[in-house]
């Protein structure tokens, strides 16, 4: 009998399948994954897949991505339930409402939203390309910015842009405790502060380094520094032991101490139910063709700038 690992590989071979996951998932998915990335180099990849069935090891916003811009292929998903706590702060209806009484804004969107919120948008951006996008607008133009009000927020200051903001916010991100990151710092003085920019100012103030996923992973590898504690999804924390295994990674603990702020949508996904979801193939991700193709013309401008 076959293990389960043995399993997924002939089922990905049968269906002519790619697996992709995010830096977020469990370190076996990780490891069994043909490509991995933040949302941009997904996005990115996904494109470029000749394989017939995208097996996407993130959450349902991600899915979509990959639909919209493969509609030809089938995406599939371990668990439809894997979804994400800043895409559910914007129900589309809403969001469109709100933005249609900005008429003379541009609507840059973060690509952690749903395929809804993505047609209602101009430009969508990812935390490794929004400053870019922002900056790539003429000075005078207004910008609403959406749905992440802390990477909004950051953004105000990096770009010196006044951003219209949507009141939205990740989960995971938001919960990271200042005083906990004040005692890791007095514990460990020469350790490095590597932070996502959806946290809140009060740990962005205290980085050394403020990035995407893929640029805190980077700075780790080619830092000369030993140690870092690391302010977003320890899930990126496997990755970066198995490139650095001399240097030590602290993830940051929340404000209720617990150093284990997992994303609970993304631990939804595991081996067993990639293996099921070949079988099966299923959960499929489907879109209707007119909000695909509306979602689809701020994601090619963003993948154009990128």
């Amino acid at each position: 009998m076959l293990d389960i690992f043995s399993q997924l590989e002939k089922l990905k071979k049968e269906r002519n399948a790619v697996i992709l996951a995010h830096y977020y998932q469990d370190p076996d998915i990780q490891d069994a994954a043909d490509f991995m990335g933040d949302s941009l180099a997904l996005a990115q990849y996904a494109v470029k897949t000749d394989a017939d069935v995208i097996l996407f090891c993130g959450v349902h916003f991600m899915c979509e991505t990959a639909k919209i811009l493969n509609p030809e292929k089938r995406v599939i998903l371990p668990d439809m339930n894997a979804g994400c706590s800043l895409a559910d702060s914007a129900p589309p209806q809403k969001f469109k409402a709100w933005v249609d009484s900005h008429p003379d804004h541009t609507v840059i969107t973060y690509i952690n939203c749903s395929a809804g919120v993505k047609a209602a948008s101009d430009i969508i951006c990812t935390s490794s390309n929004a400053e870019k996008i922002i900056n790539s607008l003429p000075d005078d133009e207004k910008i609403i910015f959406a749905p992440d009000k802390y990477l909004g927020a950051y953004l105000q200051k990096k770009t010196g842009r006044n951003l219209l903001l949507w009141d939205g916010s990740c989960q995971v991100h938001e919960i990271f405790s200042e005083r906990e990151l004040i005692r890791l710092k007095t514990r460990h003085p020469e350790a490095l502060v590597l932070a996502h920019p959806e946290c809140d100012e009060n740990i962005l103030r205290h980085a050394d380094h403020i990035g995407s996923t893929t640029s805190i992973i980077k700075f780790g590898y080619e830092s000369i520094q030993q140690k870092f504690i690391i302010a977003t999804e320890p899930g990126v924390i496997h990755q970066m032991e198995k490139e650095n295994p001399e240097k030590t990674f602290i993830p940051l603990p929340s404000n209720d101490g617990c150093a284990c702020n997992e994303c609970p949508h993304m631990r939804l996904n595991t081996i067993e139910k990639m293996v099921t979801a070949l079988e099966n193939m299923e959960p499929e991700i489907f879109l209707s063709e007119e909000v695909r193709l509306q979602a689809l013309a701020p994601l090619e401008k963003m993948l154009a700038l990128s």
